[in-house]
């Protein structure tokens, strides 16, 4: 494993002349060109790193120098102080400001999306004659998006917005040049069939229109500024499309990883700890009926029972999400290259494909092609309220054709990775329900849960969403959803491995002068 302390002394072999004085090492070696610092320096004469000498340590006490002088320095004695200013309060404003703003136009764009949805799979074929959507309907208007889309990726500034297949993104700021693309390729892809969910597009035009309105009203403010302006319009337009700020800031804070990796992998442990101590609770309460001594408000409807085989099931089905997961996004990954190489002829075929994978489903089993077909936002309430009326393979059929056409959209197409996955946790979850020991509630929450964590690898987020989702019933079963969640985590960071290392431009060679003859 390369270390901060290998490539410092790696750094220092290959020392340049800024900055650097020619003075002899300590250890009698020949001169090294090593940076002139201070005679106050914490190290002293020690030599820095080098090709001579203890260069492990010289290093580790170079990097211990600096940390400290680093921490010294920007380190405030109140963080808080910026609270007490006049910008602050300014700060607040705009951004209270520009919530409501970004809300407004956020709200109208879901509704633009869902009215373009109706219009064309039920209005429009009315209107041309039919008594209802023909079966071969979805061809049409997902080989429109198609085009439109792969048009966009192809000319215009931004490529319509960052591709799903590298999953969620909260990162970056898009600019001025590029929200148009962003927005013709999300309403595209999003109201006329593809298998992609609505918040990508929510955080990139919301942070892209708030940095934009305050760029045409003041043109001085500081980068660092612009950057919290966009975080506040993002917040404004994910919590819009969620319905709860809470949920919207809790995606943001992890997906953007303020606290750092080692946050999740310090906070997972608690997380599957404080799940399982819950079964423990339960147990102890049902054994010896004095209560779970917990903050809790008393004589409300006793909770649901949760026993030892739910908590296998949600081990098992965190086991499978993380594989589903894990194929769906290796699929789209394989797919998109080729898809990129001839975008005006495959991001149609794409569309098509899609389309078919519905048309089969419809087909085969009698159920709506829509089950296939969007990002099971607004389908997944249907289903969880219909559930019975779903057979067993009509199920798994289902989730089989609306993964691949998950993947295929993924690779193809502009918009979020989160609601098909949790579509597909649910159809899976009751499917599972239909074998002994497993609710349906419980099944299905278990499996929104861990497809969620799968798909998008942010696990507090996935219990969160998963909670407020199913409403009391989340909170029944939360126990089980987060093991689900811990497991469907962590086997998912297993079978993706360790991200691939930066790629180190290889030095220019010297050029060797002619010689003269």
């Amino acid at each position: 494993m390369v270390t901060a302390l290998d490539h410092l002394t790696e750094w220092s072999a290959k020392f340049g002349t800024a900055g650097a004085a020619v003075l002899p090492c300590c250890c009698g070696c020949p001169a090294r060109r090593r940076p002139a610092r201070p005679e106050s320096s914490p190290l002293g004469d020690a030599c820095l790193p080098g090709r001579c000498g203890n260069v492990k340590e010289a290093a580790r006490a170079w990097l211990a120098a600096a940390d400290g002088e680093a921490m010294s320095v920007t380190t405030p004695k109140d963080p808080f102080a910026v609270l007490r200013t006049k910008k602050y309060l300014a700060l607040l404003i705009l951004a209270a400001v520009l919530g409501v703003v970004i809300s407004f136009l956020i709200y109208w764009l879901l509704k633009l999306i869902a009215d373009i949805q109706t219009w064309v799979f039920t209005d429009l074929p009315k209107d041309l004659g039919f008594h209802g959507e023909p079966p071969w309907w979805p061809l049409l208007p997902l080989a429109v998006a198609g085009a439109i889309v792969g048009a966009v990726i192809r000319y215009l500034p931004g490529r319509g917005g960052h591709s799903p297949a590298d999953g969620f993104k909260a990162g970056g700021v898009a600019l001025p040049a590029e929200l148009p693309g962003i927005l013709v390729a999300a309403v595209a892809s999003l109201g006329l069939g593809a298998v992609v969910g609505p918040e990508a597009p929510a955080i990139a035009l919301g942070g892209g229109l708030a940095v934009l309105v305050v760029k045409l009203a003041r043109r001085d403010m500081p980068a660092s500024t612009y950057a919290v302006i966009a975080a506040a319009g993002s917040f404004a337009g994910i919590s819009t499309l969620l319905g709860n700020p809470l949920a919207g800031a809790f995606l943001l804070l992890e997906a953007s990883g303020l606290g750092g990796p080692m946050a999740t992998i310090v906070l997972i442990p608690g997380l599957l700890g404080a799940g399982l101590g819950t079964l423990i609770f339960l147990g102890l309460n049902a054994w010896t009926g004095y209560g779970t001594f917990s903050l809790t408000v008393p004589n409300l409807p006793p909770a649901a029972h949760l026993d030892l085989a739910q908590f296998g099931w949600a081990l098992a089905i965190g086991l499978a999400a993380a594989v589903v997961s894990f194929g769906i996004k290796w699929l789209a990954l394989f797919l998109r290259p080729h898809v990129e190489r001839r975008l005006l002829l495959l991001t149609p075929l794409a569309g098509l494909a899609i389309a078919g994978l519905a048309i089969a489903f419809g087909e085969a089993t009698g159920k709506p092609s829509s089950d296939v077909l969007f990002s099971g936002q607004t389908a997944l309430t249907p289903l969880l309220e219909h559930a019975a009326s779903y057979t067993a393979g009509a199920l798994v059929l289902l989730i089989v054709c609306k993964g691949l056409a998950y993947s295929i959209s993924l690779s193809s197409f502009r918009g979020g990775p989160t609601f098909p996955g949790m579509f597909i946790g649910a159809a899976g979850g009751i499917a599972l329900s239909h074998l002994p020991g497993l609710p349906m509630i419980a099944g299905a929450a278990i499996g929104i849960g861990a497809m969620t964590a799968g798909m998008l690898l942010l696990p507090m987020t996935a219990v969160l969403l998963t909670t407020l989702f199913l409403g009391t019933d989340g909170i029944k079963t939360m126990p089980l959803v987060i093991v689900a969640v811990v497991v469907s985590f962590v086997l998912s960071k297993w079978l993706a491995g360790p991200p691939p290392e930066p790629k180190v431009p290889e030095p220019e060679e010297a050029t060797v002068p002619p010689q003269v003859r």
